[in-house]
């Protein structure tokens, strides 16, 4: 939790207290569920919940901004987000009904009023929203084919809407087709831990 206040230093006593609680929920839930790698369940905070986060360095989503988190798993990056942006609408969507029920689950554990959970595929999803997030869902251009149609042509950020996803590794290839369309940030700038180094955040705009 220290390394979330590291980066986060504003954050209210109630996002304390939710970014707190995540670790024994995750947990319990993952001693049932493998959410996240067993292994892995110590780095919470740096793998996960960080790794969301940097999201919210990227862009300061304006109030009623609506985000639809794609393969969501377990809820990442969508539960880290909705606490940090409590006036941010999220839909966690997934077609693996265990795991959004462990997001379902946590989110109403720890009090999230701006999360809805939803067990479907991406391309059955009809709704707009102003914004995609996805964290390593699948490559980029399949997943435009999918999102594009549930991008809101109504604009509320500062940002175009569009799809922001979190990858790691060579990217050259993926990306290639969209030119300079598309944005690539390595997470390093945000964050000196040595995890980050290989991990990139990659903005689209959808027109």
């Amino acid at each position: 939790m220290s390394i979330i206040e590291k980066y986060f230093t504003s954050l209210s006593t109630r996002q304390k207290e939710q970014f707190d609680a995540l670790f024994d929920l995750y947990s319990d839930w993952n001693s049932k569920i493998n959410v996240i790698s067993r292994k892995d369940i110590d780095n919470l905070y740096l793998h996960h919940v960080l790794h969301s986060l940097a999201i919210a360095r990227y862009i300061h989503f304006q109030p009623k901004t609506s985000i639809m988190d794609v393969g969501t798993g377990g809820g990442f990056p969508g539960v880290p987000l909705a606490i940090f942006f409590p006036e941010v609408n999220f839909l966690l969507l997934d077609s693996i009904g265990k795991k959004v029920n462990v997001a379902r689950q946590i989110s109403q554990a720890i009090g999230l009023q701006n999360v809805e959970c939803a067990h479907s595929r991406m391309e059955d999803e009809k709704r707009k929203f102003d914004f995609v997030v996805s964290r390593a869902v699948m490559p980029l251009p399949d997943l435009v084919k999918i999102v594009q149609k549930n991008i809101s042509p109504e604009q509320k950020n500062a940002l175009p809407n569009g799809i922001i996803c979190l990858k790691g590794g060579d990217l050259t290839s993926e990306l290639s087709s969209f030119k300079n369309k598309v944005e690539s940030f390595s997470l390093s700038n945000y964050f000196s831990e040595p995890f980050f180094e290989t991990k990139k955040l990659i903005y689209l705009p959808i027109q």
